[in-house]
């Protein structure tokens, strides 16, 4: 198989980047998540010594510089004439270098490693994406709650000061309501409103193609199966027992009507 320039996709540069992911991989995720959980606790908890800010710093410098490392690893071990390519085409590694709220999303890559959704049946597909895009659209609103949170509490003017109020606001905003009773002030807090209006209109647009092609097969399941048979549950979802089902008796045909002041 070859790729960009006709550079094999076997060759010993791109062998040693997949040996190399698959060996840092679930580190990785799991530096994310240390990433996430003190991030929240540096928003959460304003009043905090300096011996904890002191750590809490540490862990987010470190965390960032070894997330760049990667980065640049996993381009340098990929041959040449396929780094932008593959920079191009793994838009969360790089991003995740540059902003944090994508480091956040890498986390969510860690699911892909469960058995549960490793399975390749259409069901456990379909369950795979859900999941992965609930865990996505979860982690995008709740760490840009915080970082908008961090962003606004102290500004002048602000109406985003607490937790509540900033998931509130990123719901809200995800959702596409806009109801306007909280927003940022901030430019920073802006930029983060954008990037939440862009997952927002991704989010809703992935739900909505996920349930038509959801009803398209459940139809297209009833036309394969007969008209004769009884529609499934729409509440449960649950198909119809064909023994217990029986097709419609034909109706029967209507009586000629007798006209008008005709003899009985």
């Amino acid at each position: 198989m070859t790729t960009l320039r006709g550079t094999p996709e076997g060759d010993e540069a791109t062998t040693r980047r997949r040996r190399y992911v698959d060996v840092t991989g679930r580190s990785l995720a799991l530096l994310g998540v240390l990433f996430v959980f003190t991030y929240t606790v540096y928003v959460l908890w304003p009043d905090r010594p300096q011996t904890a800010t002191t750590v809490i710093f540490v862990i987010l410098i470190a965390t960032w510089v070894i997330f760049i490392v990667d980065v640049v690893i996993r381009i340098a071990l990929t041959p040449r004439g396929r780094r932008w390519h593959y920079a191009w085409h793994h838009p969360l590694e790089v991003l995740s270098a540059i902003l944090p709220v994508f480091r956040a999303l890498r986390v969510v890559g860690l699911l892909q490693d469960l058995p549960l959704l490793k399975r390749h049946t259409p069901s456990a597909v379909r369950a795979q994406f859900i999941i992965l895009a609930l865990a996505y659209a979860t982690a995008w609103v709740f760490f840009l709650a915080l970082a908008t949170l961090q962003a606004e509490r102290d500004a002048p003017g602000a109406n985003i000061t607490t937790f509540g109020d900033a998931i509130w606001w990123a719901l809200v905003t995800i959702a596409t309501v806009g109801y306007g009773d909280t927003y940022p002030v901030t430019a920073l807090g802006r930029f983060y409103a954008v990037l939440l209006m862009a997952g927002g209109i991704a989010i809703v647009g992935t739900a909505s193609a996920t349930i038509i092609s959801y009803l398209n097969e459940r139809v297209a399941g009833l036309r394969h199966a007969g008209a004769g048979l009884a529609p499934p549950s729409l509440s449960t979802g649950e198909q119809p027992d064909p023994a217990a089902t029986h097709s419609l008796p034909p109706e029967e045909p209507a009586a000629p009507e007798r006209p008008t002041g005709a003899a009985g």
